[in-house]
């Protein structure tokens, strides 16, 4: 179970980006993270792990609070907490399969790391996860010469590398057509259903949150304002989350 207890996140300049948000994540959910550009979903990923710090508030998980782990305590907990960016975040020059490999680094030995040497094994599941992703042939290109959807599956397969229990995916089809994006978007759900990983998954669109999500949340300039199942966004709640002028699509 994973427990946010009054979050909160100000950047310089006295940003509020997140206001003292709290609720409560079962083992399995697919829980979908909406609201306008700005409105604190990116910072709410990003403080779970710690890629931001946040101000103030808690973040437990397995009853460890994740804002109070030192160091090697945060290295440990990130082993299984996998993150896919909505930019891809891969080394473009790099061939496929090393970036996939990447996903091993908080499990071998550093010195090794550093000269890219990893053990058969692990080469044996990057390939196996690339062939999970639908994209096996690529492992041996350079990252950059994959078209947008093929870099985002790579993305994935890296994640999966750490045999992660949460995948934190930060809008990871915002730059992504509609049919690619449905493409991501089952890979997410297949690990969910079939691996039992809890995916916290920011999304703009509400047609991808009914598809995919069991359970949504949504933020309005960094206040909970909804959550609850998707079904429940009507109207009047929509407007409430998005604005009185938003047009409601999907």
């Amino acid at each position: 179970m994973l427990e946010v207890k009054n979050l909160t996140k100000i950047y310089p300049g006295d940003v509020l980006a997140l206001d003292n948000v709290s609720f409560t994540i079962e083992p399995g959910e697919f829980l979908a993270v909406i609201g306008l550009s700005g409105s604190g979903k990116s910072t709410l990923l990003r403080c779970i792990n710690r890629l931001v710090e946040p101000t103030a508030g808690q973040v437990i998980w397995n009853g460890v609070d994740i804002v109070q782990a030192s160091q090697d305590e945060l290295l440990h907990i990130r082993r299984k907490i996998g993150m896919v960016f909505q930019n891809f975040n891969l080394v473009n020059r790099s061939k496929v399969i090393t970036n996939v490999l990447s996903g091993r680094l908080g499990y071998v030995n550093p010195a090794l790391s550093l000269i890219n040497r990893f053990s058969s094994e692990d080469m044996e599941m990057a390939r196996a996860q690339l062939a999970r992703v639908g994209i096996p042939e690529q492992a041996n290109k350079r990252a950059d010469e994959l078209s947008g959807g093929q870099q985002q599956r790579v993305g994935i397969a890296r994640a999966m590398m750490q045999e992660p229990e949460i995948m934190l995916a930060d809008e990871p089809v915002a730059s992504l057509d509609p049919v690619l994006a449905h493409s991501i978007m089952s890979h997410l759900e297949d690990m969910n259903k079939n691996d039992g990983v809890m995916v916290i998954c920011s999304l703009h669109f509400l047609d991808l949150v009914h598809r995919y999500a069991s359970r949504a949340i949504a933020l309005n300039e960094g206040k909970l304002m909804f959550d609850g199942p998707p079904k429940a966004i009507d109207d009047a709640k929509f407007r409430e989350i998005y604005g009185q002028e938003a047009e409601r699509v999907g």
